[in-house]
């Protein structure tokens, strides 16, 4: 029996039913925000040319500074998500997973439906970037809630030993959101004139989250709150300086994910056109091609992770992306390799990345207590994603601009990389093991 005084018991296992339940409801916000940031990355060249076009600029500039702004756009939304989870962390650590979940996915929706009605620069001039702009920061503070939220909501209802693989498909779920924005926008460039597809198409993939967030707000309407909650809502809260350590550490181990996942699954479009000469097309098949890849080993990562700890398995993709990233992009600027050659590279790519991220989540979660679980992964995951991720596409264009290097993706993936194996050293063996706090 727990004392007074002393922690208490840990909840009995869910029911499958509502473990079920909440994977597919935590599961399916994450989708929607992973969509729509991974068709603002496909679009950026349309975007750039919409909303800061350099020939209606008083300043100038050229298409290189146009695709700097809008990455400066989309820079500014991830450093928003720090903000955003710790506002919704919070929330979600005083008054429960599920209401701060439903508050989130109905935030995220309104701003991204909102981007698509957006009028452009020849429209109504210098206000459209602005707009935009605000648009992004809206979706930054939501973008910030949902991780945190999802994350805990998918590890506290996870059956004992399965932490791993539930978390794993908030992973799962940022893989087949990109893909579903880049098939989106694959489908587009092939039934749309260039034309078309820069006067109006673009805006096609952001009004189709009105359907899709609207899907995910019932779907969360009918969730209870987590079990691990319910029991411990009051417990005294952890010691700040601990959470404080365990957030930058956390930071720290996901931060070549952060970098790499960036750089492969959703830069990589720009990049293959504005370095390498690529056309549209071209670079959204790699890309496809890229997230295949990562979808297809974030699941069994995760399982694995379950079975022999997830610092082998997320020291294992960090490694392989320091020493691949140069060779992977060296191949790709090679014009005498093959199309086949290239696709199963870019495959390998995003593969090697889902190695990281399938554990990544389970493993912030088993981080901290469940008092404060919310904010502290979810602070962990937006700071590491506001720099690393967010960042990912201005540093590389920028660089690429002022060096001429077409190596700089690799040198920034594996960068990254090597400096988060250093942290995932600290990981202990058997913390898969151990129940959550």
């Amino acid at each position: 029996m727990t004392s007074p005084t002393g922690p208490p018991a840990p909840p009995p296992p869910p029911p499958p039913a509502r473990s079920r339940r909440a994977l597919v409801a935590g599961s399916v916000g994450n989708f929607v925000e992973w969509y729509e940031f991974g068709v603002y990355g496909y679009f950026a060249t349309v975007i750039a040319a919409n909303f800061f076009t350099p020939e209606s600029t008083p300043e100038g500039g050229g298409d290189a500074e146009a695709l700097v702004k809008t990455y400066a756009s989309f820079a500014l939304a991830f450093f928003f998500r720090p903000v955003g989870a710790a506002v919704f962390g919070r929330l979600g650590d005083r008054i429960g997973r599920r209401p701060t979940l439903i508050v989130v996915i109905v935030l995220m929706t309104v701003a991204t439906t909102l981007i698509g009605l957006l009028p452009t620069y020849a429209t109504i001039g210098a206000a459209a970037p602005w707009l935009l702009t605000f648009l992004r920061i809206l979706q930054g503070l939501s973008a910030g809630g949902e991780f945190g939220g999802a994350v805990s909501l998918l590890t506290e209802f996870a059956p004992p030993g399965r932490r791993g693989l539930y978390g794993s498909w908030q992973s799962l779920t940022v893989a087949l959101g990109l893909l579903g924005g880049a098939g989106v926008a694959a489908l587009l460039a092939t039934f749309l004139t260039p034309a078309a597809l820069h006067d109006w198409g673009w805006r096609v993939p952001f009004l189709l989250t009105l359907p899709l967030g609207a899907v995910a707000l019932w779907l969360r309407l009918r969730l209870e709150e987590t079990p691990n909650f319910r029991t411990v809502r009051a417990t005294s809260p952890a010691r700040t300086g601990d959470v404080v350590r365990a957030i930058v550490l956390g930071a720290g181990r996901i931060m070549g994910w952060s970098a790499a996942g960036y750089t492969f699954l959703v830069v990589l479009p720009s990049y293959l056109q504005s370095t390498l000469n690529a056309s549209f097309r071209e670079a959204l098949v790699a890309t496809v091609l890229a997230n295949l890849g990562f979808a297809a080993s974030i699941v069994p990562a995760g399982l694995l992770s379950d079975r022999i700890g997830r610092r082998t398995v997320m020291l294992t993709g960090a490694g392989l992306v320091t020493v691949l990233a140069l060779p992977l992009i060296n191949l790709l600027q090679n014009s005498g390799t093959s199309s086949t050659a290239k696709g199963a590279a870019v495959f390998a790519a995003g593969a090697v990345v889902g190695l990281m991220a399938g554990p990544g989540p389970a493993m912030l979660a088993e981080m901290f207590p469940t008092s404060v679980r919310c904010t502290g992964l979810g602070l962990a995951y937006a700071l590491s994603n506001a720099v690393f991720s967010g960042c990912a596409g201005l540093i590389i264009t920028e660089l690429i601009k002022r060096t001429g290097d077409a190596d700089i993706p690799a040198y920034y993936a594996a960068g990254a990389c090597a400096l988060s194996l250093l942290a995932l050293l600290t990981l202990r063996g058997n913390d898969h093991r151990e129940p959550l706090r």
